[in-house]
């Protein structure tokens, strides 16, 4: 059913039996709700008056460090070993130029603000910073946590049914790149739901077995007498919050719904693409599956407030695995198709003022291409771009010197980039903290030094 999400056939981590993985769960989820699309779930609330609108927040991370001056940030005017093999097109927006593989982009320029100055970067090839906007050295007890986690703990789930907070990445030969974010000192309840992973945490589910699973009405019946029973010996409010959250998306339609992308029109499909559900690279990075943006503006639209997705392998160090220039032609394109897909599907679908979209790496590439045609790990300055979230866009912020090797003009800090989710979320981060584990208020960011990009508002 879930047929963006991998292969049918599970292993025997994720056998139906009296224990069944996060996973596996949504499978149960889409087998319960009677094949009910989220379009007709979400006119009926809205007749019955149980929808409300939400912000929310959509981040594809681009494991490995995307090449800013082969995307955004094209330098013409340098010489040959650091220019490259990309020309600059126009775009919409005048005196905005960016890559000749981004052509759709460069045609909703008007919807994006591009960021040329980003700085900060702890230069590890990690997600950690891209989730948490922080260092992952002397990090307070509990550890820092991802945005969806700590958006989780300060204003909790939309609906019942939806976690606050979803990954789509898979596992990864790296694991620093697989990283779907960690609840830290925000708590174990505040994790993300992982629906592309392998299950670690299970729900017992006494009286459904592997059998049953193909007869949908006794299935139907099984979890309708399990709710009775757990809320009738109350031991639903014995329950860690964690498990409290699982259950509730055991026993809901809307989190099944948003995720089963066969209830999409296929045309819809077409326009975002498709891709691979296998990892990038040498199978150690996020796939190339455009599919995902479409699952992302389902979530959010499910009612889910922070969703990210890792996309592709961007770590291009040259040849025997291809050139820089080589694999850009491959990635670019497809993002391209992806990305404005998912720009155009949330304003025709009015979301496009309260879903915020963030589109970065860990860091940048280095302005000399290497003698195998690469470019290497640059943390000195990368790029970003942010559309959505009512920000004004149509504008580049920030800008490198004429071989792109550090910012010259307007340096915006990861964290500056997390204060602006923030707020786009409804969150003051000069106010609003998290207790960590040893009971010490902690901020989101650190407010005295870094605040939302207020040419964005």
């Amino acid at each position: 059913m879930l047929d963006v999400f991998g292969p049918k056939v599970v292993d025997a981590r994720q056998a139906f039996c009296d224990r069944i993985s996060r996973r596996s769960l949504l499978k149960i989820g889409g087998l319960a709700m009677g094949g009910l699309s989220l379009p007709q779930l979400l006119e009926a609330e809205a007749r019955a008056g149980a929808g409300r609108s939400h912000k929310s927040v959509i981040m594809v991370f681009l494991s490995g460090g995307p090449p800013h001056q082969d995307m955004v940030d094209l330098k013409m005017d340098a010489p040959a070993e650091i220019r490259g093999e990309f020309q600059p097109i126009a775009t919409n927006v005048a005196g905005t130029q960016i890559c000749e593989h981004l052509p759709r982009l460069s045609q909703m320029m008007d919807r994006i603000s591009v960021i040329r100055s980003l700085v900060g970067s702890e230069g590890r090839h990690a997600a950690f910073q891209c989730l948490t906007g922080r260092n992952v050295n002397r990090q307070p007890p509990g550890g820092w946590p991802a945005l969806g986690s700590a958006v989780s703990k300060l204003q909790g789930a939309v609906d019942a049914g939806t976690p606050p907070f979803i990954s789509l990445a898979p596992k990864m030969k790296t694991g620093t790149w697989s990283d779907p974010g960690q609840a830290g000192y925000a708590g174990l309840a505040h994790a993300p739901f992982t629906p592309n992973r392998d299950g670690t945490v299970s729900l017992q589910l006494n009286g459904i077995t592997s059998e049953q699973l193909g007869d949908r009405q006794q299935l139907v019946t099984q979890l309708d007498l399990l709710r009775r029973e757990v809320d009738a010996n109350g031991e639903i409010e014995g329950l860690d919050a964690f498990y409290q959250q699982a259950f509730g998306i055991l026993t809901s339609d809307r989190l099944a719904a948003a995720l089963d992308l066969e209830n999409e029109d296929r045309r819809v499909r077409d326009r975002y693409g498709y891709g691979s559900d296998e990892p990038a690279g040498y199978g150690d990075a996020g796939p190339l599956n455009n599919q995902h943006f479409l699952a992302a503006r389902r979530l959010v639209e499910a009612g889910v407030r922070v969703v990210t997705l890792a996309y592709g392998r961007w770590d291009w160090h040259g040849r025997p695995h291809g050139t820089n220039f080589e694999n850009a032609r491959d990635h670019l394109p497809m993002l391209d198709q992806g990305l404005t897909a998912l720009l155009e599907d949330l304003q025709q679908r009015g979301m496009d003022q309260d879903v915020s979209v963030l589109v970065w790496g860990e860091f940048g590439r280095t302005p000399r291409i290497n003698k195998n045609g690469g470019r290497d790990h640059w943390p000195r300055v990368a790029c970003a771009m942010l559309a959505g979230g009512g920000m004004q866009t149509g504008q580049v912020i920030g800008a490198t010197n004429r071989l792109g090797e550090y910012a010259t003009d307007r340096p915006v800090h990861f964290q500056d980039v997390f204060a602006t989710l923030y707020r786009n979320l409804g969150i003051d981060v000069n106010t609003a903290t998290i207790n960590d584990l040893n009971g010490r208020p902690q901020y989101l960011v650190d407010h005295s030094h870094y605040q939302p990009i207020h040419e964005l508002f």
